[in-house]
């Protein structure tokens, strides 16, 4: 299976907000959602400075692209489980009256032949209209998210977000921009990977980015028919891996020394809870958090180590997310074997937060502060 690039050499995602004729009022609630191959999450926030202050929030299991990798097509029971989904966040929505807003769908529905239908049923019965975006906007929104996390330290950056059905990499090349400005780099590429003409700011260059399309649920469901543990372990990041070769610094060493990843998904805050020892999740101790290559092999060797139903019943990863979190860890201990690092940043944050990110920024109601 290729992995998605942008079509033709050279091309880039369009921005991700259009220009807007007048200034909201900066006091406006914002809601972005994000309908994944496996979760339906949303955010409603305020704007707050530099950031954003989230007054609610909707997070669910939906399962969305079960049965896709096989047919093809979303099945009528995930589609009436994501509906309900659906019509619980306009309901959260209206009850806030929140008018700025951006619901978007992605790889489940790219990929799904009966995707038109889907989204004509969730505009006709949830009152919603989804947004399926591409796999380059959908890398940007993930780096933007992350930019409060990035380090000035760092000169060359890796973000990595594992979702259900697709995982985007972005390699950034941040040696030009002075040390201080490096968050706010990031956080300019709302407008776009290539560099604003006349843009009086340093810019971060975005080296290459890459769509795999592989995620935790369709990389799980590819070997699904290994029965032994460590096996389909080992071939499902093997795999994995294969499918970064056209990536350009798949090929290039890279020094520990100014290397920073950010990994934003479920699997890397469960892996970062579990190397935590936490009993609960706790979002403040799991976000930002600073992680080497070494401390993160500990936890996926000790979740091999536990089995299937030792993983069912560890609280840290619970029943609804131990089939999916050894193809997350595949996932991550591929990208580890190419890139080692003493600085992987966990991200709990992503699509949800970019979109949020990106459409304040556009609106130009946050504050050019210090993350």
């Amino acid at each position: 299976m290729a992995p998605r690039r942008p079509e033709g050499a050279g091309a880039f995602p369009k921005p991700v907000e259009p220009p807007r004729t007048m200034k909201p009022d900066p006091a406006s609630l914002y809601a972005a959602l994000d309908l994944g191959t496996n979760s339906c999450r949303m955010l409603i926030a305020q704007p707050k400075g530099n950031q954003f202050h989230v007054v609610d929030s909707f997070s669910k299991s939906v399962q969305l692209g079960l049965g896709l990798e096989a047919t093809g097509r979303l099945s009528r029971t995930s589609m009436d489980r994501t509906v309900h989904a659906l019509k619980i966040c306009r309901s959260k929505i209206e009850k806030r009256h929140v008018s700025r807003m951006r619901l978007v769908a992605t790889e489940a529905c790219r990929r799904a032949t009966n995707a038109g239908e889907f989204i004509s049923t969730v505009e006709r019965e949830a009152g919603l209209k989804l947004e399926i975006i591409a796999p380059e906007e959908e890398a940007r929104l993930a780096v933007i998210s992350c930019a409060p996390l990035v380090s000035t330290k760092t000169e060359q950056l890796l973000v990595v977000d594992i979702g259900g059905g697709s995982t985007e990499l972005v390699w950034i090349d941040l040696t030009r921009v002075p040390r201080h400005d490096r968050p706010r780099a990031i956080m300019r590429l709302h407008a776009g990977f290539r560099p604003v003409d006349g843009s009086p700011f340093p810019a971060a260059r975005v080296v290459d980015w890459i769509s795999v399309p592989l995620g935790v649920a369709t990389l799980r469901e590819q070997f699904n028919d290994v029965r032994n543990d460590a096996a389909r372990f080992a071939l499902m990041s093997w795999f994995f891996e294969e499918n970064l070769v056209n990536f350009a610094p798949y090929a290039k060493e890279q020094a520990r020394e100014g290397f920073q990843i950010i990994g934003t998904s479920g699997t890397v805050t469960t892996v970062a809870a579990s190397h935590l020892g936490l009993k609960r999740y706790d979002r403040n101790r799991v976000d930002g958090l600073r992680m080497t290559s070494d401390q993160i092999d500990a936890v996926i060797r000790d979740y091999l180590t536990l089995g299937p139903e030792g993983r069912r019943n560890d609280p840290r990863i619970g029943r609804d997310r131990q089939t999916l979190i050894m193809s997350g860890s595949a996932i991550l201990q591929a990208l580890l074997r190419v890139w080692p690092t003493d600085r992987l940043s966990v991200a709990d944050r992503g699509l949800r937060e970019g979109l949020l990110y990106a459409q304040m920024s556009a609106d130009g109601v946050l504050d050019d502060g210090p993350y």
